[in-house]
Formats: structure tokens, C-alpha cells, sequence
């Protein structure tokens, strides 16, 4: 498993890495997410990405409560969460907003739930309109400055609202902005490869980029229909059937190029976002651990994708 730097901060994160969102919760109990975790942290995965909004923090629970039975050690490890969407219902100061009460009070109750004294990343999972950016970065730098996160960034923020941070923390000698939760696939490109592209040397920006599949678009399950138990039949992913089938073409395509090389649609989409050299990490979504394991298989693709090979790729989905 290779590591890369997170943006130009000095903190080293596996090129792919294990996300919660749809993972944990519902269904899910301690005993799979131990075993998901420990096959994830096997294969050299050090990532392990979470929000305070999954599950309505049963996430962040199960999380916490798997690695204590693992019994790992806190240094052998990084984890992140993210506050906006608040879970303390439609109180004032407690739901969408990155106001400083929410933001102080919001991290203590993640760090309750994860069982932990710190997290490594801490995220505001969307941007605020109706509070100050300097605010926000006051108060996201106080608890960087109080231990309870090693570094901040955003989510979905745009390239404008993610400099006027950075100037802002620039200016009065705050902690900065290390690393951007963007989307980012085949499908989603735009933000990622335009809108960001001066951040990456001018403010050093990191990219730990979420559904590298499209919501299992790219794996080239849809190409038939929606299957039983897909995530097309979750409440709220309806919007899945309709990308799937306008993108459907390209689909099949990508999948022919997949099969000249010996991989699954699925390694082939995933190792093209690990070849993008700002993106720090790719966050995996899976349900099963052979499921994990098929999309690690991404590390043998990433080894045979040229760079004629990923233009081509490139030109296909543009």
C-alpha cells in the first residue's frame, strides 16, 4: 500500500482508505465492522473517515467501539469526522450551521461517541452561509490549538470559500486548511480538476476524495437494471438509476479497456483517481470485506495504467 502525504502537511495516509457513510449503522453491528477494519488495516489501509451525520452518530459509535476490541494502538491509525448537519434535531445553533457553539459542542459529542481524546481530521462537511467564514476559522483553529483535532479542512466547499479561509487563518496566524473532501470519479470531475486547480501550490491543499464509484456506477452493475439490495434501491439514491443510464455507454467502454488489462470496471475507475497526483487518499465505500478486497485489486490497475492509457480514459468520460 502506498502513502501519500496529506496536501503539504507532514502526515502520511494510505492511497486508499475505508469510509463509514452507508457502511455503518442500520444493519451493521460491531463484530462486521471489526472484521472490515482489520481486513482494511491488513492490506495497509491507515484511513479511517467518518461524520457525526452517518447513521445519526451510530457510525462514529461503531467505529470507536470496533477498534477498542481490536485493541489498536492510537499511533497505528488516523480518523476523521465532520460537523454541520448537527443530530440534536431542529434546536437553534445545532443543525447546518458551522457557528462556533455548534463547532466546540460538536466535536466534544464525536469525540464521546469515538471513544477517543482526538481525531486526526476534522471537517466541515459543507460550507455555512449563514456564518462568518472568520468565525468558522477561529473556531475549527481553537480546536485544532485545544488537541481535540490534529488538522482541519473542508467538504464540498468551494475553490473561493476555501481561500478566503486560508487567508483569513494566513492573516491572523491561525491554523490553516490542510485537506478538501471533494467528490470525485469519472462522472465528477469539474471541481476536483478545474475549480481547485490553483489551491493545490498556492495553499498546499489535499484531496481525500469520496465516492470514487458513482454510487456503483462505475463498477458496471447498472448496465442491466437496478440489482436487488444495490444502493439504487436506498431511499434517497433513486438518482442512480437516471446517471446510470445516461452514462451507460461509457460504462461499457471503460469496461472493454478493464478486461484488455485484467481488471474489473470498478480497480480500472478507482485506480484512475489514485493516478491523480493531488488527490491523497481514495475513500472506499464497501459492504463486505471481499468486497474491500476486489477494490484494493485497484493497486494492480494503478500499475498498469499508462498515461496513454488514462488520456484515453480521460477523453472517454470528458
Amino acid at each position: 500500500m502506498p502513502y501519500n502525504r496529506l496536501g503539504s502537511s507532514g502526515l502520511q495516509v494510505s492511497q486508499f482508505s475505508f469510509g463509514s457513510w452507508v457502511t455503518f449503522g442500520g444493519s451493521v453491528d460491531t463484530g462486521i465492522a471489526k472484521e472490515q477494519l482489520q481486513a482494511a488495516a491488513d492490506a495497509g489501509v491507515n484511513f479511517f473517515d467518518n461524520a457525526e451525520v452517518y447513521a445519526g452518530g451510530k457510525s462514529e459509535e461503531i467505529m470507536g467501539e470496533a477498534i477498542r476490541e481490536l485493541g489498536w494502538k492510537r499511533h497505528e491509525y488516523v480518523i476523521s469526522t465532520k460537523l454541520f448537519w448537527g443530530i440534536n434535531g431542529d434546536m437553534p445553533n445545532m443543525k447546518n450551521t458551522l457557528n462556533r457553539k455548534y463547532l466546540m459542542q460538536g466535536i466534544d459529542g464525536s469525540l464521546e461517541r469515538l471513544g477517543l481524546d482526538f481525531v486526526d481530521l476534522l471537517y466541515c462537511h459543507r460550507p455555512d452561509k449563514n456564518t462568518p467564514i472568520e468565525e468558522t476559522v477561529w473556531a475549527m483553529s481553537d480546536i485544532v490549538a485545544s488537541g481535540k483535532a490534529l488538522y482541519w479542512g473542508t467538504s464540498e466547499w468551494s475553490a473561493d470559500e476555501i481561500r478566503a479561509a486560508w487567508l483569513i487563518a494566513d492573516k491572523y496566524g491561525l491554523r490553516k486548511p490542510v485537506m478538501e473532501q471533494p467528490q470525485y470519479n469519472l462522472l465528477h470531475r469539474d471541481r476536483v480538476e478545474n475549480e481547485y486547480a490553483r489551491l493545490y501550490n498556492d495553499v498546499g491543499l489535499g484531496l481525500t476524495t469520496w465516492s470514487p464509484l458513482a454510487g456503483g456506477i462505475l463498477t458496471g452493475k447498472y448496465l442491466d437494471g437496478v440489482p436487488e439490495g444495490s444502493r439504487a434501491t436506498l431511499k434517497g439514491h433513486d438518482y442512480l438509476t437516471e446517471a446510470a443510464s445516461s452514462s451507460a455507454d461509457q460504462v461499457r467502454e471503460l469496461a472493454k479497456i478493464a478486461g484488455d488489462l485484467g481488471v474489473t470496471t470498478a480497480q480500472l475507475a478507482l485506480a484512475w483517481i489514485a493516478a491523480n497526483p493531488h488527490v491523497s487518499t481514495v475513500i472506499l465505500g464497501v459492504s463486505s470485506v471481499s468486497q474491500l478486497h476486489e477494490n484494493l485489486g485497484a493497486l494492480y490497475a494503478l500499475e498498469q495504467l499508462t498515461p496513454e492509457l488514462k488520456t484515453n480514459i480521460d477523453n472517454l468520460f470528458a
